[in-house]
C-alpha cells in the first residue's frame, strides 16, 4: 500500500546514504565555494524544472548565505526582453541558446563560483550553461542523480551531460524516475530529489561556513526578515555586493 509512512521508511535510508557517500564531494565542493567568496565572489545557482528548488535553498534565506544568487527559466522575461510566451513551453530547458541569454542577464564576475542542478543532467541548457561556465573559467558544481544520467542519452548536441563538465559531482541520491514507491501496474510515485537537494544545499552550507570560522573569518549569513533587525542586518551584508545579487518575489 502507498502510504506518507511507507515513503517516509523510504526516504531515510536515502538520506542516510547520501551523508555517508558524499562526505569527500560535500568538502571539495564546500572548498570552491569558500574560496570563491572569501576572495569576493558570488555563488551562482541554477536548476531548471524542479531542480529550481535547489537553487531556492541557497539562495536569499534565512540561516544562508548572503553572496548567492539564483538563475531561472523566468529571468529571460523578469530580467530579458523575452515575451512572457517563451514560458509556456514545456521543452524550455532543452534549449541550449538560453543558456547564453541567462548568462549574460546574470552578469557574473570571474571570482564567481556555479552550482547547476538537474536529476537527468542531460537537457540543453543545463548542459549549454556548464559549458559556457567551464569555458569562462568558473568553477562548476553538479547536482545529479548518476543513476538517472548513466542510463538517459543526452540531448545537448556535444554528447556531454552536466557531471561530465563539473569540477565536483554532487549525487543526489535518487533514482532513475526519481520517484521511490513502485506502483503495482508500473511507474512509481513520491520524487525524492527535490528532499536530497534541500539537505545537500544545506551541508553545503554548513561546511562553507566552517571554513569562514576556520579562516577566522564572520561568514555573510542571512538573519531572518521576520525577527526585530533582521532587514538592516540583511542590507548591510547585500551592499557590499550592490548590482550582483537579484532579488525578486
Amino acid at each position: 500500500m502507498i502510504s506518507a509512512q511507507r515513503y517516509a521508511d523510504a526516504v531515510r535510508p536515502v538520506l542516510d546514504r547520501l551523508v555517508d557517500s558524499q562526505a569527500e564531494a560535500l568538502h571539495r565542493a564546500a572548498d570552491l565555494i569558500a574560496t570563491g567568496l572569501r576572495s569576493g565572489g558570488v555563488l551562482q545557482a541554477f536548476g531548471a524544472g524542479h531542480s529550481e528548488a535547489f537553487a531556492a535553498e541557497l539562495v536569499a534565506r534565512a540561516g544562508g548565505l548572503v553572496p548567492t544568487n539564483r538563475l531561472a527559466l523566468h529571468d529571460l522575461v523578469l530580467h530579458g526582453d523575452a515575451s512572457r510566451d517563451v514560458l509556456a513551453d514545456p521543452k524550455l530547458e532543452r534549449d541550449p541558446a538560453i543558456a547564453h541569454q541567462l548568462y549574460a542577464l546574470a552578469a557574473p564576475q570571474p571570482g564567481d563560483v556555479f552550482v547547476v542542478a538537474s536529476q537527468s543532467g542531460i537537457n540543453g541548457s543545463v548542459v549549454e550553461l556548464a559549458t559556457l561556465v567551464r569555458r569562462r573559467g568558473h568553477p562548476l558544481i553538479a547536482v545529479t542523480s548518476v543513476e538517472h544520467t548513466a542510463r538517459v542519452a543526452p540531448r545537448h548536441p556535444s554528447g556531454h551531460r552536466l557531471a561530465d563538465l563539473a569540477d565536483v559531482v554532487l549525487d543526489n541520491g535518487a533514482p532513475y524516475g526519481d520517484a521511490l514507491l513502485p506502483l503495482e501496474g508500473g511507474g512509481a510515485v513520491c520524487a525524492v530529489s527535490s528532499v536530497t537537494a534541500a539537505l545537500l544545499a544545506q551541508l553545503l552550507t554548513a561546511e562553507v561556513v566552517r571554513r569562514f570560522h576556520q579562516a577566522g573569518e564572520v561568514p555573510p549569513i542571512y538573519l531572518s526578515a521576520n525577527v526585530p533587525g533582521g532587514d538592516e542586518h540583511n542590507l548591510a551584508l547585500e551592499s557590499r555586493y550592490a548590482g550582483r545579487l537579484r532579488r525578486t518575489a
